[in-house]
């Protein structure tokens, strides 16, 4: 899609830089699933770990559109760990600040991430509380000026790299979603304990880890927004967020598509590329089809968002996130299939990409989650 000439040099930046810098990075994290520091400072350096920061805080000022196209090249070009890597921060420190933060806090923590060395974490999932955060048992008990934080949560991404992890408690007896609030926890807080690194089916670059709180005190400036309206807010910066999961999951879709082609036009069987069997041609026009409807529903989408209309918002964020990740889901199973033996092998990225793929369809609520969401939304319309 075109969107615009400043975009689209944008979006060939990206594009460059992927090829030069970021794929390299690839078959090692793949192999050690550490932290990749290394394209962190790269991401810093060239302002896409801190993208959505306004200028006014010393931030590129982009705005979703650009986190979107930044996170489909990269995805495309390198890996999900890669393109979860960019803009990082937004959703564990900027959008909660920008949505919900005082003025003293923006001035505070986003000029400092603005420098691009700041990595952020959200820590909200626990072992009982997933897509039903209501039953998030984690506590903040009020204590002067400050708040002691106990409890215990897990797949928590960053959560032993990050410099400040967004912490979700409950600091009231009230039941299902109020009474929740959010903190800002230096990672350094005396009572930050982190467990276990997890051992994933992919993603590997972006580590994950369980958390322990244990009586864990953080001053009362700490609170992002409204004490006991954490849940509204998460809320609002996963709606945000989304489309930009849409955007990884467009990338990886659109590797798979390419990956596909290239093999179909070089595999020769029965004396001829399998390109030619009609088979082959309609599994990549299926794909390219999909491709093709995701980018237009991704970009129309974010640019309602960026105008400043959010009346759809969670609407327009469930359809992407849900109906691009199943796309990068399928798409990633059909190259394994058109490369065959290839496809399972990990000398070519296919098994990399149904590994990655399959993530999206479970991160930042569930497509299940999403189906719900999206039905709510038609129904409560023809009601009205």
């Amino acid at each position: 899609m075109n969107l615009g000439e400043e975009k689209e040099f944008f979006r060939e930046t990206i594009r460059r830089l992927t090829q030069d810098k970021l794929a390299p990075m690839v078959e090692d994290l793949e192999k050690t699933d550490r932290f990749p520091s290394e394209a962190a400072e790269l991401l810093g350096e060239m302002g896409l770990l801190q993208l959505w920061i306004p200028e006014e805080y010393g931030g590129p000022g982009g705005d979703l559109t650009t986190v979107c196209i930044a996170k489909e090249e990269i995805a495309r070009g390198s890996s999900l760990a890669l393109s979860t890597l960019c803009a990082n921060n937004s959703v564990g420190l900027i959008l909660p600040l920008l949505h919900f933060g005082t003025e003293a806090q923006k001035r505070r923590y986003l000029t400092e991430a603005a420098k691009g060395k700041t990595i952020a974490a959200v820590a909200m999932t626990e072992p009982q509380a997933g897509s039903d955060v209501a039953s998030m048992r984690t506590t903040a008990r009020k204590d002067g000026d400050s708040y002691v934080i106990n409890g215990q949560k897990n797949w928590i991404t960053w959560g032993a790299d990050a410099h400040y992890t967004l912490v979700f408690a409950r600091t009231s007896g009230e039941r299902g979603h109020d009474g929740i609030s959010a903190f800002l926890v230096d990672t350094k807080t005396r009572g930050y304990q982190v467990g276990r690194k997890e051992e994933k089916l992919g993603r590997h670059g972006a580590p994950t880890c369980g958390l322990f709180f244990e009586d864990m005190r953080v001053d009362a400036d700490c609170m992002i927004g409204e004490e006991g309206k954490g849940f509204k807010a998460c809320m609002r910066i996963m709606d945000l967020n989304r489309p930009t999961v849409a955007a990884s999951a467009l990338g990886m879709a659109q590797s798979a598509l390419d990956l596909s082609v290239n093999y179909a036009r070089e595999r020769v069987q029965f004396g001829k590329p399998i390109a030619d069997l009609q088979a082959i041609q309609f599994k990549l026009a299926k794909m390219a089809m999909h491709v093709e409807a995701s980018r237009a529903l991704l970009y129309s989408s974010v640019g309602e968002i960026d105008s400043g209309d959010l009346s759809r918002l969670p609407y327009l964020a469930s359809t992407c996130k849900c109906f691009i990740s199943d796309v990068a889901m399928d798409a990633a199973l059909e190259a394994v299939q058109i490369l065959g033996s290839y496809g399972y092998s990990k000398e070519y990225p296919a098994e990399r990409l149904m590994r990655d793929a399959k993530l999206n369809q479970i991160l930042e609520g569930t497509n299940e989650i999403h189906h719900i969401i999206v039905a709510r939304r038609l129904l409560h319309a023809a009601a009205q």
